[in-house]
């Protein structure tokens, strides 16, 4: 990511002497040229701005020198070493807490052209195959999607929506507790997207790809110098593709731009606006079969097909908009302190028109009538209705305040803010033909005639309002890191949030057009959250740390209420932490290690008898994470994420088929990636990898689980010159057939084996 800062140096009594510099290689030169210039430039500049003095001595005047460098991230290094997601710019070195991040170099060697690919080459995740088609991402065994813990720019972002990379230069993950930092979130920790900002610099850049499939895609990335302090970056892209390997057709196209300026002075300010349009196909998933007939809920297993095949209508669609205009300001103080503020207006649209794929004569969760004995191409399959139509409209303020300064004999390192949130949500159905509507019955399909190209009227569908939410919350922090050794640093940070929301559903009689019936609810939460952590830092390379910290998940976190929930209070956790990030002599290679615990105590579960939400429920996680990143050797870059998570356990639970003394679902024992890249002459560099989870339950544990998979991904890259590089990418080398996301009715399977060819042009 780029800085640019404008400073001023301070008058001298002599020219500054130049040593030799150390060796570098060349993979690293071009994230030390740009500040080394900067450094050179201010000492000639210094050497001629000399003027003499009436007794003949010399001073200098007074240079204003504007770097124009770019921290060794982003499109240059797999490492990071800073973060935004604790709230103002930090070394992540003084986290106590882990974060992992997936740099912009390390999602175009792995070609990850959506926030899903690039979480999933990280540890600990896993995904929900959902009721309405969202991405329930779970972290550490516990949602982030639903409850909302998914971020642009530290800003709340709704959960939704297919995310797609071409804007971002990093996506940051934090893990565990964040409510201190960010509100009512989930226990398992906080995404944040971090998007591309313009520099003074001018650079374009075009890269264009094509692969299986009849994949196309084209992204650019154009950054204009509009000022001495001003600046223009837009990245536009438009990707489409007949299947995206797992059964959906691909078809969207985003612009977004960033007008920058006072880059680096007293006053900075930004305008941002952010368009993304969806309209591409869904495979809603597949359905489970039994190995044998009267085998067990245990052996269960995966429909034995390609992963690219599509038994939905080719009416069914995914279609969507996010749009989001964002304006901000950076106010530099004499003494170092800084003040951001961000307003941002979002405006956001689904619609998804899916099938419900299942065996014919097999129930949803015991499908035993066909199974893989009797299975073959003239099984027939039925075809239900999903449909997933809903508008949300955002309003966001943010200001946050960090400063450095001494007090009572220590150094402080002081965060606090205030953010403020409205959003309205409104879901709609389709009326039936007794309320007015249609009734689209779809026709079944067979194994063996995937694609068969069958579809429906949607558009004949009549909509009806059948539920709105809005909401007004608000947040106030404050956290300070303390130096109270030389080696020793305490953090403490408090938050307290206020949010009332509303939800009403709107009823229409079933049988008969009539008045729609309107039952409301409002839900009011306030609270505390808290942080705490120490960090050992005996020398520049090395940081350990211990922290603990609170969340909490409001009953509404999905947007809705019910008398089942209206009255419940939020859920409560807190997770405890040791760990330790370990740089390499050269701090061109981090090791980050981690030990957690992670308990949430009172857990929401439906009281059989009252038929209400009571927090009666308690579970636990326990493991261990480890992250690497960097260049061990100058031509060999790693990135490795891997959780070990042997220790998860529902230990007060309702009755059920996932309750108490179970594992939780979606909660593999081990989950991770490795990926590494090694520079054999100046124009080639190869690169392999291996994403990899171990086997996990479905959603609500239905009684099996589903197999552990690792696939291998390679990569092979040639630099014809400056300005061209031509990159080839194979994944899933083996074709591995797996499950991708999990519902206790079908899952949606891994993408299928992908070529890919990208032409990079710089202009």
């Amino acid at each position: 990511m780029s800085k640019s800062r404008k400073k001023r140096s301070q008058a001298a009594t002599a020219v500054p002497s130049i040593t030799p510099l150390p060796a570098f290689n060349r993979a690293s030169a071009g994230a030390s040229l740009l500040p080394l210039g900067a450094m050179l430039l201010a000492g000639s500049m210094s050497a001629l701005a000399q003027t003499a003095e009436p007794d003949g001595s010399k001073t200098l005047a007074t240079v204003i020198v504007k770097e124009q460098a770019e921290a060794p991230e982003g499109k240059d290094a797999y490492r990071a070493t800073e973060t935004g997601i604790g709230k103002g710019r930090q070394q992540l070195r003084d986290i106590p807490q882990s974060v992992t991040v997936v740099t912009e170099k390390l999602m175009d060697d792995r070609n990850l052209d959506t926030v899903k690919e690039a979480l999933k080459n990280t540890a600990g995740i896993s995904f929900q195959a959902a009721e309405g088609g969202e991405e329930d991402i779970r972290l550490r065994g516990f949602s982030l999607a639903t409850t909302g813990d998914i971020y642009v720019d530290g800003m709340r972002d709704p959960a939704f929506y297919d995310r797609d990379t071409f804007n971002l230069d990093r996506v940051e993950l934090l893990r565990g507790s964040a409510s201190m930092l960010f509100g009512r979130g989930s226990t398992g920790g906080a995404v944040n997207q971090v998007s591309k900002l313009p520099r003074l610099i001018d650079e374009q850049q075009v890269d264009v790809t094509v692969g299986s499939y009849n994949y196309r895609r084209v992204t650019g990335d154009f950054n204009l110098k509009t000022d001495d302090s001003a600046a223009l970056r837009l990245n536009v892209m438009d990707t489409k593709a007949d299947n995206n390997g797992a059964g959906s057709s691909i078809d969207k196209y985003g612009v977004a731009g960033t007008y920058r300026w006072g880059i680096g002075e007293r006053d900075e300010y930004a305008l941002s606006l952010y368009h993304l349009n969806n309209n591409n196909g869904i495979n809603y998933g597949l359905p489970w079969i039994r190995t044998s007939a009267g085998a067990p809920a245990s052996e269960t297993t995966l429909l034995p097909v390609d992963p690219d095949s599509y038994y939905g209508m080719a009416s069914d669609y995914n279609k969507g908009t996010a749009n989001h205009l964002t304006l901000s300001h950076l106010h530099r103080f004499d003494d170092g302190a800084e003040l951001r503020t961000q307003l941002r207006r979002g405006v956001y649209t689904r619609d998804q028109r899916a099938s419900t794929v299942r065996i014919q004569g097999n129930s949803r969760t015991a499908p035993t009538t066909v199974n893989l004995e009797n299975f073959s191409d003239a099984t027939v399959l039925t075809r239900g209705t999903q449909l997933k139509i809903q508008d949300m409209d955002n309003v966001l303020a943010q200001s946050d305040y960090s400063r450095k300064f001494e007090a009572l004999g220590f150094k402080h390192e002081l965060a606090t803010g205030f953010d403020a949130i409205q959003e309205r949500k409104t879901v709609y159905a389709a009326r039936n033909a007794a309320q007015g509507g249609v009734d689209l019955t779809k026709p079944t399909t067979t194994v063996g005639t995937p694609d068969d190209g069958a579809n429906v009227n949607e558009s004949a569908r009549v909509l009806r309002t059948n539920n709105q939410y809005e909401s007004i919350g608000w947040g106030v922090y404050a956290q300070d890191l303390v130096q109270v050794a030389p080696a020793w640093k305490l953090l403490a940070g408090l938050r307290y949030d206020n949010m009332i929301g509303n939800y009403s559903t709107y009823a229409i009689p079933s049988t008969a057009p009539g008045p729609e019936t309107v039952t409301s609810y409002q839900m009011t939460v306030a609270g505390w959250s808290q942080r705490l952590g120490a960090l050992y830092q005996p020398n520049a390379l090395d940081s350990y740390h211990v922290s603990a910290g609170s969340s909490f998940n409001t009953s509404g976190d999905a947007y809705s209420l019910s008398a089942q929930n209206v009255d419940t209070a939020p859920e409560q956790s807190y997770n405890i932490e040791v760990g330790a990030k370990l740089d390499s002599a050269d701090k061109r290679y981090t090791t980050r290690l981690a030990l957690f615990h992670t308990v949430k105590f009172n857990e929401r579960n439906t009281d059989p008898l009252l038929n209400i939400a009571v927090l009666s429920g308690r579970r636990h996680v326990s493991g261990f994470e480890m992250d690497v990143s960097g260049r061990p050797l100058p031509k060999w870059e790693v990135f490795g994420s891997f959780m070990w998570l042997p220790d998860a356990m529902i230990d007060v639970g309702a009755q059920g088929a996932e309750g108490q003394g179970q594992r939780p679902s979606l909660t593999p024992i081990y989950s991770g990636t490795i990926w590494n890249t090694y520079q054999i002459t100046q124009p080639v560099r190869v690169g392999a990898g291996v994403n990899f989870r171990g086997e996990q339950t479905p959603l609500r544990n239905p009684g099996w689980t589903v197999p552990a998979y690792a696939t291998l991904d390679l990569m092979a890259e040639y630099q014809i010159n400056e300005r061209y590089t031509i990159k080839g990418n194979v994944s899933n080398v083996t074709d591995r057939l797996y499950a991708d996301q999990l519902y206790d009715g079908h899952y949606i399977p891994g993408t299928g084996r992908l070529f890919q060819v990208t032409l990079s042009a710089k202009l």
